[in-house]
């Protein structure tokens, strides 16, 4: 409870700070336009009109607007109309609406009307005729009417007002008056009145004012003095000497100061409205946020989406924004209608915000909602956002298992808009209807003729903006007939009609149209494309088009690409696109052609080494593909490779696994000799001690081991020399415990000098003696 009064508290502050700012905004535009607007034409009999003549069809329509519109704006809008008609039963509807009281929101809106012609400086034909109406307001009890009757008075040079403003401030005696005694709220609304004119004399009146007998009207007029920045003086003479000061210093310098002051005024309301607006959204914020579950958030969105405040409503449609881009959980079913009756929102910012949301929620059945606010709505911006709204929403509505029915109609006057903007000077609004035709013509449901129709508009459209300099509505095109060639029903018509533009479009100046032209021809012919674009575009200046022709030859290159891409594994910005696609070449070439490159990397000259992290997967891949195709001598080679690689990266299981294979594949002493050294240096760094004496030992088992055989130069080199956190020590004590035979003696010789170098006593162990 303590919150909700808190809410209230701050919002009525909100709004009185509002209608203070609302006046000096007011003010400010009267002062900033020139005093005189020139002599008026004799009013109109309207009391003469015919009482019989006959309403037009439209009038009627205007008329019933005025009194029975559900929103201000519709019966402003309807005022105004009537305001510069030329019909002169449509001045008297207006003057009807002024003198007869029951309909108070009529006569506000004919009020509004009038304020709002003047700020627009549209010429009002005999404007005169309204000036005793208002009046007549101004001398009633309703402050709240008689307030915008004040602010319509702006619309007339203060000559014309300055006689009936003082008879109802000033009144004769009541003796001397024949109509009944004006109420006394009477003369507090002309004291309002007189606080907006600009005009010097209306000052004057309102010094005058302050010695009024009636306490409240001389209180009023110092109030209204005050807030104009007007010195209100103690006695008489003072406020002589006020008046004396303003007319010294002119009309000229009266209004500039006058405007200085409202300005300043209008500066301050702001600053203050804006603290109270921020203070009571975020107090609505808090008691949002402590909510504990998404059903009572849901109703409390809802409750405000419908607020009467523009402003809270604009809160609401955040709060929306966010629960569907930061929640996993579904808005409430209920918020859904409510944000689709929001786009005729009588606010502009709550309309354009609504219009903006709803293009990222094409579930809601928003389409027919949209489509008749777009043909009534007004505002360029809002207008825009409406149509793509209205697109998203018909692409959703014809997607399959959408669970949104829509009229066939709809979907076709929304493209018949969406033409209407793709014709459009305005690049922006071109690109928003191109964009619409690509996602209706995503989907099935057109006729051949439709179809070829709006193909036909999108690269008429295209074709205009060929020889322009700026190129970005040109690569917005050609994307959307790209994505038409990518993923539509229509694909093979998008293909035919388009394919020769992209191909054009390549040789374009603009970076964005290349890149488009590139994607286009991919999606129509993938093959086709890289042939072409290997020739000229695998260095060309866009690193955009250059990473989709990288990409392509990744897809469906083969070895004519290797060369080309060899080189770009060189370059800083494309080196692992370059190489991620050669990899995608390899898997589809022969074992052959993999160990040509493995050497080609391998060479001295070689203008690109791989790293030991590249080479691996190609020599892996390399050797799947030799066992699988039976290539014996590409395989050894290969093997080598892998085990030399393995044994550098410090991979010495697998490095021991490749280098035994290759004992066991070998066709000489000599290679199996070398490749029994590679696999004890493998043990001895790994270290494996167990597996140095198996090898050991049953080398021994094979013959004497003197000291220029393999084994021993491979253990003296480690023993010499032993790697970093390599026990020398204990690989020697391993090999002194091996029981060699007695006829080994070089071996057991070779032992003791190592056991000596390194302070061992030990002498190899000798086998026993066996009886004959």
């Amino acid at each position: 409870m303590i919150k909700l009064s808190l809410q209230r508290v701050l919002f009525r502050a909100i709004a009185m700070v509002t209608k203070r700012l609302c006046l000096v905004i007011l003010l400010l535009v009267v002062g900033c336009q020139q005093a005189g607007i020139g002599e008026d034409k004799p009013a109109l009999p309207v009391n003469d009109i015919g009482a019989k003549a006959k309403l037009s069809k439209e009038l009627k329509i205007y008329q019933n607007t005025l009194f029975e519109g559900k929103t201000e704006e519709i019966r402003i809008d309807a005022a105004t109309i009537m305001l510069f008609s030329e019909a002169p039963l449509a001045r008297k509807i207006l003057l009807d609406a002024l003198k007869q009281g029951e309909n108070s929101a009529a006569r506000a809106a004919v009020c509004r009307a009038l304020s709002q012609a003047r700020a627009s400086q549209k010429p009002v034909k005999d404007k005169d005729d309204f000036i005793q109406p208002l009046f007549d307001i101004l001398g009633t009890e309703d402050f709240a009417i008689a307030k915008l009757a004040a602010e319509a008075t702006l619309l007339f040079e203060y000559e014309k007002l300055s006689v009936p403003l003082e008879k109802i401030v000033s009144p004769p005696p009541l003796a001397s008056q024949e109509a009944r005694p004006l109420p006394a709220r009477a003369r507090l609304n002309a004291i309002y009145a007189l606080k907006l004119q600009p005009d010097m004399r209306a000052i004057f009146k309102l010094i005058e004012l302050l010695d009024a007998s009636e306490g409240q009207v001389a209180v009023e007029a110092a109030k209204a003095l005050q807030s104009l920045g007007i010195p209100v003086g103690k006695d008489a003479e003072t406020r002589r000497q006020i008046i004396n000061e303003l007319k010294r210093k002119g009309r000229e310098a009266f209004l500039r100061d006058w405007l200085i002051h409202q300005e300043a005024q209008m500066r301050r309301l702001e600053a203050e409205k804006n603290l109270w607006q921020g203070l009571y959204l975020s107090a609505l914020g808090k008691i949002y946020d402590d909510i504990g579950n998404d059903e009572a958030r849901g109703k409390f969105l809802s409750e405000h989406l419908v607020s009467s405040k523009a402003i809270v409503r604009l809160w609401a449609l955040e709060k929306v924004s966010q629960w569907r881009v930061g929640t996993k959980s579904e808005l409430p079913a209920e918020v859904g209608p409510i944000l689709v009756s929001m786009v005729s929102d009588q606010n502009r910012a709550v309309r354009l915000k609504t219009a903006k949301l709803l293009a990222l929620m094409g579930q809601l059945n928003s389409a027919e909602k949209l489509l008749e606010q777009l043909k009534i709505e007004q505002d360029d911006e809002v207008k825009t956002e409406l149509f793509v709204a209205l697109g998203g929403a018909c692409y959703y509505a014809f997607l399959p298992n959408s669970g949104v029915k829509i009229r066939e109609e709809i979907r076709k006057q929304t493209l018949e808009q969406a033409a209407k903007y793709l014709s459009e000077q305005d690049t922006n609004r071109a690109q928003k209807g191109a964009e619409v035709i690509k996602k209706l013509l995503e989907q099935d449901g057109l006729t051949s003729a439709e179809v070829d129709r709006y193909l036909g508009l999108l690269a008429e459209r295209y074709n205009q903006e060929k020889d322009k300099s700026d190129g970005a509505l040109r690569g917005e095109l050609l994307g959307a007939m790209a994505g038409l060639c990518a993923q539509s029903v229509y694909r093979a018509e998008s293909a035919r009609r388009f394919a020769p533009l992209f191909e054009a479009a390549l040789r374009d100046k603009t970076a964005l149209v290349r890149q488009a032209a590139v994607d286009g021809l991919v999606y129509v012919d993938k093959a086709r494309a890289l042939k072409i674009l290997r020739r000229d575009f695998v260095n060309d200046s866009s690193i955009t088009v250059r990473k989709k022709v990288i990409g392509l030859a990744g897809e469906v290159g083969g070895q004519e690409d290797l060369a080309w891409l060899a080189e770009k594994t060189a370059a800083t910005t494309e080196s692992e696109p370059a190489w991620q696609a050669m990899l995608k070449i390899f898997k589809r070439s022969e074992a052959a052609v993999l160990a040509k490159w493995i050497d080609r990397f391998d060479s001295p000259d070689a203008r690109t080494r791989l790293s030991d992290e590249q080479k691996l997967p190609v020599l892996e891949m390399a050797e799947r593909k030799a066992v699988a195709e039976s290539k014996t001598e590409t395989l050894k080679v290969v093997r080598e490779k892998l085990a030399l690689a393995y044994s550098k990266d410090g991979e010495f299981e697998q490095a021991a696994k490749y280098f035994g294979m290759l004992y066991e594949a070998s066709g000489t002493p000599e290679e199996k000799e070398r490749a029994l050294a590679e696999l004890l240096d493998v043990y001895l760094r790994w270290p494996n001690v167990e597996a140095v004496v198996r090898l050991v030992d049953n080398c021994l088992l094979e013959k004497d081991l003197d000291p220029n055989n393999v084994i021993v130069l491979s253990i003296e080199a480690f023993l010499s020399r032993p790697p970093a956190g390599a026990e020398p020590n204990a690989v020697l004590e391993a090999l002194t415990r091996i029981s060699s035979p007695e006829a080994r003696p070089i071996w057991a010789e070779q032992v003791k000098r190592w056991a000596d170098r390194l302070g061992q006593a030990k002498e190899p162990n000798k086998p026993e003696q066996i009886d004959n």
